[in-house]
Order: C-alpha cells, then sequence, then structure tokens
C-alpha cells in the first residue's frame, strides 16, 4: 500500500512542484501531524485517507486530479471545533496556498488549490467546475455510508463538539443537514450520484428526525 507521504510526494509533483523529495516529504509529514492533532475525532487521518482514496477511484472525473488530491490534504489542515464560521476553511485556504507556494509549486496552482479547499465551507460548486464537484463529493463520501458506519461518523462529529451543549449542539447540526439537503444534489458528478445520493439523502433525513 503506498504510503501518504509517497502519495502527497506524487501529487505535488503532478501538480508541477519543483523542490526536493525531502522537502516534499518534510511536508507530508507535518501535515499528517496536523491531521492526527488530539481535537480531531473525524476529520482525522482516517477521513484524509477516505476523501483521497474517492479522488483516485474517480480521478478520470477530474482535469487536474493532482489539485484535487492536494485540496483533499489542505482542506482541512486548519481544524479547530471551536472556530466560528468558515474560518477553518478560509484559514486552510490560506495556507495551502503558502505551503504550495513555498514548494516550488506554479502560482496558478497554488491559487487553485486554495480556491478548491475554499468550497468546502458549503460544498456548492459550478456546473462549470469538476474539480471541484470531485473535491466536495469526496469529502462528502461518508454521507452515504452504511447505518453502522454513519453512526460512527456521527458519534466523532459530536465528540469533536463535546464544548458545545446538547441543546445548541442539535441546532447547528440540523441548520448543516439541511443545508446539504438544500443543494441541487448531495453529489455532483452524476457517475457519484447514480451510486450515493439515495442513501446519503436517507441518512440525513433520518438523522433530522433523530435531532428533533
Amino acid at each position: 500500500m503506498t504510503s501518504l507521504p509517497d502519495r502527497f510526494r506524487a501529487a505535488a509533483r503532478g501538480a508541477g512542484a519543483t523542490t526536493s523529495d525531502a522537502d516534499l516529504d518534510a511536508a507530508a509529514n507535518y501535515l499528517v501531524g496536523r491531521w492526527t492533532e488530539p481535537q480531531r475525532h473525524y476529520h482525522d487521518v482516517t477521513h484524509l485517507a477516505a476523501v483521497l482514496d474517492v479522488v483516485d477511484r474517480y480521478a478520470e472525473l477530474a482535469p487536474h486530479p493532482d489539485r484535487v488530491r492536494l485540496a483533499a490534504w489542505l482542506h482541512d489542515a486548519v481544524y479547530d471545533p471551536r472556530a466560528l464560521g468558515d474560518a477553518n476553511e478560509r484559514d486552510s485556504a490560506e495556507f495551502a496556498e503558502g505551503l504550495l507556494l513555498s514548494l516550488g509549486a506554479p502560482d496558478e496552482v497554488a491559487t487553485e488549490v486554495a480556491r478548491l479547499v475554499g468550497l468546502t465551507a458549503g460544498h456548492a460548486t459550478a456546473e462549470t467546475d469538476p474539480d471541484g464537484e470531485l473535491l466536495c463529493d469526496a469529502d462528502l463520501a461518508i454521507l452515504a455510508a452504511d447505518e453502522e458506519k454513519y453512526a460512527r461518523y456521527t458519534s466523532a462529529i459530536r465528540r469533536e463538539y463535546a464544548h458545545v451543549p446538547d441543546d445548541a449542539f442539535r441546532a447547528a447540526r440540523t441548520r448543516v443537514l439541511e443545508a446539504l439537503l438544500e443543494l441541487p444534489s448531495i453529489y455532483r458528478h452524476p457517475e457519484i450520484r447514480a451510486e450515493w445520493e439515495d442513501r446519503a439523502q436517507a441518512n440525513l433525513k433520518k438523522e433530522l428526525e433523530e435531532l428533533a
């Protein structure tokens, strides 16, 4: 099995990074360290690997799959459950651009990866944005999990927000689920939508009923 640093190095090289392999490995290990921070129960290295696996599986749907892979690596690089609004996504996007520039990625690539990272705040993409669609579809893949895996996911999310009282958490989580259900569809690529949409819709609606 290819290691996470190897996967990062391959994506960075594919996207045009010019720095040394040693620098790329150091960046990958630094990112893995971020993804294993103690406040993470769902948004952890397991989630990172799962998102990368989906991107790899459907890479032919994206014109620039290595940029999508880098965005997967960086989309939760900054993750503080106590942050307000889309602060984590904005900070992750800013961090992504700076990191990629430091690794010798072209300006266009660094800017585009940062844009992709920002999309994960609301998972709303344009039909003319297949790279963004693939990243968002991969990030939301957990919503189409089987009943047991979905229950583990919701439990992990609650642990990340253990500092939030139950009533406030239920209200906030309800708003998140309703916003997802208000999207034109949860998954944007037709191939992915055909495979996962029904299950995801059922999971979200069931969770909303349990939160009521």
